[in-house]
C-alpha cells in the first residue's frame, strides 16, 4: 500500500487490488452480453467503473474476446495505468466514427449494443455508420453491475465518508444564529476541498427555518435564527467515489423574537424521522437469507411517519445507491421499478424526512453497506435528541 500526500495521510487503495476488480468487472459484463456481439460504453461513470480511467473523454468497446479503450491524445497510451494490460488503448486521431466502424469490423461485431443514456445525436451518428438494424439499445447494463461494491470500492467510500465527517467537524461551530446559510455552505465546501476531496458530489445544502421544508433547497442569504430547524446535506469524495449524509439541528438561543414557537412540534417531527430512519436501518441490516426489497425498505420508514400523522409531508424515496455517482441504482422508493432484493455489497442511503411548509423540515441520512453477513453503517456522526 502506497501512502498519499493527502492531509489525512491515508493509504491509497492498492492499485493491484483495483486491477483485480477491473478484471472481474470486465468478465461479469461479458456474461451479460447475450443479445449483442459487443457493447459500446460512453457514460463516463461507467467508463471509469470498467477501466479506472479518471479523465473526461473516453469510450469502451467490449466483446467476448476483445476489450478496447478509446481516448484522445490528451491522455495518451498510459491513460489506464495498471489496467493497461486488460484493455487495448486506442488513441483516436481523425474521424472517431470511421475508426469505430473499422475496429468493429476487425472484432467481428455485427450487432452492436449501446447505452440508452446516450444522446439522440450520438445515436444518429451511430446509425449513420452502422445502420439502425445492427444497433441494440441497452439500459442499465453497467449500472446494475455497479450496485454491488467490491472491497476496493468500499475502502474508497469509507475514506469519502471520513473526509465528509472531518470537514463537518471543522465548521459545526458556525451552526449558530446570525450565520447565513450561504456562508455556512461555503465554509463546508471549502473544508471538503481542503480536506482532499478533488470535487464535490453535489453543492452542499444548508436550509434553515421555513427553507428547511424544501428537500433540496439552495443555500440563501437568510440568517439562521433561534428555534430554526437547520438541515445540512453534504458529501465527500475519494478516488472518484462519493459519500452522502444529512443531519438536522434545532438552534438554541434567545426566543424573544418568536423563533421559539412550535418547538414541541419541531422536536416531535425530529423524533419521528429519527425513529423512521432507525427502523429502516434495523430492517435493512437484520438477519435473513434474502436481501431486502427496495419497496419494503422504503415502507419500513414510511410506515412510522404515516402512523405519526405526517405521511403527506414525506414526498421523496427513503434512499438511493451511492458510488461513482451520488445518486445511482438502486432507488428505495414506493415507485421503484425494480423491486428485486438488494444484492450483497450494495451501498444505499437511508434518509426519510418530514417537511412542513411554513414550519420547517427534518431529514436524517446515513449510508449502509450490505456486507454479506455483516451489514454496517458507514457514516458515524451523532444524531441524537434536539
Amino acid at each position: 500500500m502506497k501512502k498519499t500526500g493527502s492531509p489525512h495521510n491515508v493509504q491509497r487503495p492498492d492499485s493491484l487490488s483495483m486491477k483485480g476488480s477491473i478484471q472481474k468487472r470486465l468478465s461479469t459484463l461479458r456474461r451479460s452480453l447475450k443479445k449483442t456481439d459487443a457493447l459500446l460504453v460512453n457514460n463516463m461513470p461507467n467508463v471509469r467503473y470498467l477501466t479506472g480511467f479518471a479523465g473526461s473523454s473516453g469510450f469502451v468497446l467490449v466483446s467476448q474476446k476483445g476489450a478496447l479503450f478509446l481516448t484522445d491524445s490528451r491522455y495518451g497510451k498510459d491513460a489506464l495505468g495498471q489496467a493497461a494490460d486488460i484493455y487495448e488503448t486506442v488513441i483516436v486521431k481523425g474521424d472517431f466514427w470511421a475508426l469505430l466502424k473499422r475496429l468493429s469490423g476487425k472484432m467481428g461485431i455485427e450487432r452492436l449494443g449501446f447505452e440508452k443514456t446516450a444522446s439522440y445525436a450520438f445515436y444518429e451518428k451511430l446509425s449513420a455508420v452502422f445502420g439502425r438494424g445492427p444497433l441494440v439499445p441497452m439500459g442499465n447494463t453497467v449500472e446494475v453491475l455497479r450496485v454491488s461494491k467490491d472491497g476496493y470500492e468500499i475502502r474508497c467510500m469509507k475514506e469519502a465518508v471520513k473526509r465528509a465527517e472531518e470537514a463537518f467537524e471543522k465548521v459545526k461551530a458556525h451552526i449558530r444564529p446570525g450565520v447565513t446559510e450561504k456562508a455556512l455552505a461555503v465554509r463546508l465546501e471549502e473544508a471538503l476541498l481542503k480536506g482532499g476531496s478533488s470535487k464535490l458530489p453535489f453543492p452542499a445544502i444548508v436550509a434553515s427555518g421555513a427553507n428547511s421544508a424544501i428537500p433540496h433547497a439552495r443555500p440563501s442569504q437568510r440568517r439562521m435564527q433561534p428555534g430554526d430547524l437547520v438541515v445540512i446535506d453534504w458529501g465527500g469524495e475519494y478516488e472518484g467515489y462519493f459519500s452522502d449524509m444529512t443531519r438536522t439541528f434545532l438552534l438554541k438561543g434567545d426566543f424573544a423574537n418568536g423563533g421559539g414557537q412550535r418547538l414541541a412540534e419541531k422536536r416531535n417531527i425530529y423524533r419521528t424521522v429519527l425513529e423512521a430512519q432507525l427502523n429502516a436501518i434495523a430492517f435493512i441490516t437484520s438477519d435473513g437469507d434474502a436481501g431486502k426489497r427496495p419497496k419494503d425498505i422504503d415502507n419500513s420508514a414510511r410506515y412510522v411517519i404515516k402512523q405519526a400523522g405526517y405521511g403527506d409531508f414525506f414526498g421523496h424515496g427513503t434512499g438511493h445507491g451511492v458510488g461513482l455517482e451520488v445518486h445511482e441504482l438502486p432507488g428505495l422508493s414506493p415507485r421503484s421499478k425494480d423491486n428485486k432484493p438488494l444484492p450483497a455489497g450494495a451501498v444505499v442511503t437511508i434518509e426519510p424526512g418530514i417537511y412542513v411548509p411554513g414550519l420547517g423540515g427534518v431529514r436524517i441520512e446515513d449510508m449502509v453497506h450490505l456486507a454479506s453477513g455483516r451489514p454496517e453503517v458507514l457514516t458515524n456522526l451523532p444524531k441524537g435528541k434536539i
